[in-house]
């Protein structure tokens, strides 16, 4: 079924048919509300995900419902939508969780924790595991709904101005690293550096950083990544499937008529997919362009990846010993990212690998 279309009957609560979305229309109250983005207008498919959602709500009510997007900045600095949202400033918000991991590491979880779970295996959490519920408990204390909406899928490694070929060049490197795998690379020597998106390609042309990651080619491109740094490296093993939500003030969310509640869920379901879909879809030409002209793609060497993972590993066993929020949330992810794991080995992995390899 088409999008369009399919938000067309969502509105309706699927059975009726966009036949009779007027006289739903007519009868429901017009609501406007605003959202605060952390991201630039810039990037169309980060900011753009939130730009979807409210076309797709204002469409699917009528033009009854409608939520304005700004940018961050507009209206409060992209690293304060948390706040925005939990306050009242701002009805809703469009960012991504583990921006906030210094307020509570378990904020994690609602969108990447290094060597965790993939876009598939995360939307399986949350969809048919405990993902959701867990969430909505911790958000709840603030007075957040979180709703999925948007994912990048595995993000590159990031672009380094030197070569990393053994653990020992981590030590002192000067790297913008977004959430939680800041605290791992500084067991290995890294210094963490939080940057907002629009100042990272600044900081790396004047060597105030001497590496920085984002997302992946197409938005790595966009904002000329490869112009001020040679050596562009992956996985991002820190973001395996980092997910974006849209927060929604938890007491105008329960205002709200019933049938703008389920668009609205709706509408943040299809952006999240839309946003992947278009990663996916703008990445490979976006990656040929870059190495065509002159970007140095290098693998981590697996002694680096080993000994981040195994960083990695203390740092949760470390946090789950003095924050009992974050080792009941962790046990769960950990034992459902375990079964994922096993299956995706057995059937995608291999799948995958015989294909890349095919000719």
């Amino acid at each position: 079924m088409e999008r369009r279309s399919f938000l067309k009957k969502a509105g309706v609560g699927l059975a009726a048919g966009a036949v009779a979305m007027p006289a739903i229309a007519q009868n429901a109250p017009t609501i406007k509300w605003r959202l605060a983005s952390s991201f630039p207008k810039s990037l169309d498919t980060i900011y753009g995900a939130a730009e979807t959602m409210a076309k797709n709500v204002s469409e699917a009510t009528g033009g009854k419902f409608q939520i304005q997007v700004f940018a961050g900045g507009e209206i409060v600095p992209g690293p304060a939508v948390f706040d925005a949202v939990k306050d009242g400033t701002v009805e809703m918000g469009h960012t991504a969780s583990y921006y906030f991991f210094g307020k509570d590491p378990s904020y994690a979880f609602d969108c990447a924790i290094p060597f965790g779970m993939t876009n598939r295996q995360l939307d399986a959490w949350f969809r048919h595991g405990n993902g959701s519920k867990l969430m909505g408990e911790l958000f709840g204390k603030s007075n957040i709904i979180p709703i999925p909406c948007g994912n990048t899928g595995v993000q590159m490694g990031g672009w380094f101005n030197k070569e990393i070929k053994t653990v020992a060049d981590l030590k002192g490197l000067k790297m913008r690293i977004g959430g939680y795998a800041g605290a791992v690379l500084s067991k290995l020597g890294v210094v963490p550096q939080q940057i907002p998106g629009g100042d990272i390609y600044p900081s790396l042309e004047k060597g105030t950083i001497d590496a920085a990651e984002w997302v992946g080619p197409y938005d790595d491109q966009k904002l000329g990544f490869n112009k001020v740094a040679k050596f562009y490296y992956y996985p991002g093993w820190w973001e395996g499937g980092p997910q974006l939500s849209a927060y929604v003030d938890a007491k105008k969310f329960a205002a709200l008529p019933k049938e703008y509640q389920s668009i609205l869920m709706l509408a943040c379901s299809d952006a999240h997919v839309d946003m992947m879909a278009k990663y996916d879809a703008k990445n490979p030409t976006a990656l040929k362009q870059l190495v065509g002209s002159g970007t140095q793609l290098r693998q981590f060497p697996k002694p680096v990846m080993d000994a981040c993972y195994k960083a990695a590993m203390e740092l949760y066993a470390e946090t789950s010993a003095k924050n009992p929020e974050f080792k009941k949330i962790y046990d769960d992810y950990k034992k459902f990212m375990a079964d994922q794991n096993l299956w995706f080995r057995i059937a995608e992995g291999s799948y995958a690998n015989y294909m890349y390899g095919a000719k």
